[in-house]
């Protein structure tokens, strides 16, 4: 919006509250110069032009505190009328088009690490899968496991040598893990390889033994998966996977064939020349030399049937930046293949985490990360005088927890390495997620120990204070956070609003007391509290974070 319909829009609303011609009123606002200085409007309006041509007795501290008062009045109304949908019913959503976005995230490998990139892949996917929602758009979350391949072949073999069926249903992550590490010890010997690729070789034919171990491996597999993203509040509606797209990765070998893209090379694998000059001076490999299809070439396969399935508007893939050829790759060869929606599908990547190690040494497993968080948060508990008085202190460290590593992980861009730190991670003071669940308990207690705040009977103009006028001022702003967010899928934005929140709102919190205050300014501070926790709780929810009421 340019500046000047900012001016006509703020003249209209101002229009009503003074009682004045809009026409009046919109030379009377400017822009403000931008400062240095933290709490400055962004427009301003000329008291003193208004009275020269206002022909009525208003005077200039009447017109002020009119013109003050509009947005404060209006900002407390609004949180309090909108609710969860504070900032989302914005002006600037309005013309935003509702869609069908499908999010792919997480995607971890059954039987190998579920290394920090799945934690991060998974709590940036589940970010935007929030937003999108949010926001009015139909979202499908689809988690696209590594469930076929070679290490298949291994993980029979190695089942049938090492295997544990109790220890298969008891914890089926660990035990898979502990049996491919032991066969690949044991892979470089020819005839474990020779039996891995038989093993192999009878699942892509179905053969029903070999798929009914195949089958029980990863059924067990995301059970457990289920469970532990329940931990961290994250939920899909597809548990997809390589697997599926077997036979249709040959289909999409056929359609490339039948377009004349598919060129094969000396050694007989499949390519797709991507060179401007068609050249062969960049390909893309897609087939081997025995025909079988791979990891791109099943991407394209599911890319195709998603479409098919979903319909979608947009399509978004959350992973490592080492990724981003590949899809690169995959987007060019959609578009050779004339399918214009792949101009929509869009890879969102994230940098690498250096440094998260459990006090056992290296992580290997998503829950030894969420053990590991509750911990040493409820540790932390322990040593304050505040968490005896915590219901559920468990459940409670797990929150907080997970709260210090959204933050930490959400605090600069997503395609940053950053090196992780528990220290950092778990401050209580400072820019963390523990400050923010923090601030939400301590507003949370406020509202309960004087009762809740009715909008009804708040006289707004209690709230002249500057410290009271700094939470006003920025509760305007979250709707532009959130289009910014919405704009370029970072959770920066969002992030840094929250903690900027919730400074001020301590602030405020130690120099506008509610206790023996006048009943009419007790009753807006609490309304002004309350606007603070109900929007400082939407935005956490939004990042993937459970506000706590007591810690």
């Amino acid at each position: 919006m340019a500046a000047g319909s900012f001016r006509r829009s703020i003249a209209s609303q101002l229009s009503k509250v003074l009682d004045l011609p809009p026409e009046n009123l919109i030379k009377s606002i400017s822009a403000v110069p931008v400062s240095k200085k933290r709490h400055v409007a962004d427009f301003q309006l000329s008291i003193a032009s208004i009275i020269e041509n206002s022909s009525g007795d208003c005077s200039a501290q009447d017109l002020h505190l009119q013109a003050q008062q509009l947005a404060e009045r209006t900002v407390l109304q609004q949180v309090w009328k909108d609710g969860s949908e504070y900032g989302v019913k914005s002006e600037l959503f309005s013309t935003v088009p509702r869609q069908k976005a499908v999010v792919e995230f997480s995607s971890p490998n059954i039987a190998k690490k579920f290394h920090i990139g799945h934690l991060r892949s998974t709590i940036v996917g589940n970010f935007i899968a929030n937003l999108k929602a949010v926001l009015g758009h139909e979202v499908v979350r689809i988690n696209y496991l590594g469930d076929w391949g070679m290490q298949f072949g291994l993980l029979g073999v190695g089942f049938q040598s090492f295997g544990n069926k109790e220890k298969l249903k008891s914890s089926p992550l660990q035990h898979l893990f502990e049996v491919y590490v032991q066969i690949n010890k044991a892979a470089e010997d020819e005839n474990t390889k020779k039996l891995a690729k038989d093993f192999f070789r009878k699942l892509e034919e179905r053969d029903e033994q070999a798929l009914s171990i195949w089958q029980q491996f990863r059924d067990l597999s995301i059970e457990e998966y289920i469970r532990i993203y329940k931990r961290l509040g994250v939920h899909f509606d597809e548990y997809s996977g390589e697997s599926f797209y077997q036979e249709k990765a040959q289909e999409v070998l056929k359609m490339l064939e039948d377009k004349g893209l598919l060129q094969k090379t000396i050694q007989g694998t499949g390519v797709v020349d991507l060179s401007e000059k068609k050249d062969l001076s960049a390909v893309s490999t897609v087939m081997r030399s025995d025909g079988t299809s791979l990891y791109i070439t099943r991407d394209l396969a599911a890319a195709i049937d998603r479409m098919n399935k979903h319909s979608w508007d947009t399509m978004i893939y959350v992973t490592d930046k080492s990724q981003s050829n590949h899809f690169q790759h995959l987007f060019q060869i959609l578009k050779l293949m004339g399918y214009d929606w792949a101009e929509r599908c869009q890879h969102v990547s994230f940098g690498l985490v250096q440094g998260m190690k459990t006090r056992r040494g290296e992580v290997v497993f998503l829950e030894d990360v969420l053990n590991e968080v509750r911990s040493r948060m409820l540790q932390n508990m322990t040593s304050t005088k505040t968490s005896k008085e915590t219901q559920d202190p468990v459940e409670t460290a797990e929150k907080v927890g997970l709260a210090a590593l959204i933050i930490q992980d959400f605090r600069g861009l997503l395609s940053s390495d950053y090196q992780f730190s528990w220290e950092r991670a778990l401050q209580s003071r400072g820019d963390t997620g523990v400050f923010l669940q923090y601030t939400h308990a301590r507003l949370h207690s406020l509202e309960q120990m004087h009762g809740n705040a009715e909008l009804t009977d708040v006289n707004v103009s209690c709230l002249q204070e500057p410290d009271a006028i700094s939470v006003l001022q920025h509760l305007l702003r979250y709707d532009e956070v959130l289009h910014r967010s919405s704009q370029d899928l970072q959770p920066k934005h969002i992030v840094s609003y929250l903690l900027t929140l919730s400074h001020l709102a301590a602030v405020a919190h130690k120099t506008l007391p509610v206790k023996g205050s006048a009943p009419a300014v007790a009753q807006a501070r609490l309304c002004l509290f309350h606007a603070a926790r109900s929007v400082l709780a939407n935005g956490m929810k939004l990042l993937g974070i459970t506000p706590v009421n007591q810690m």
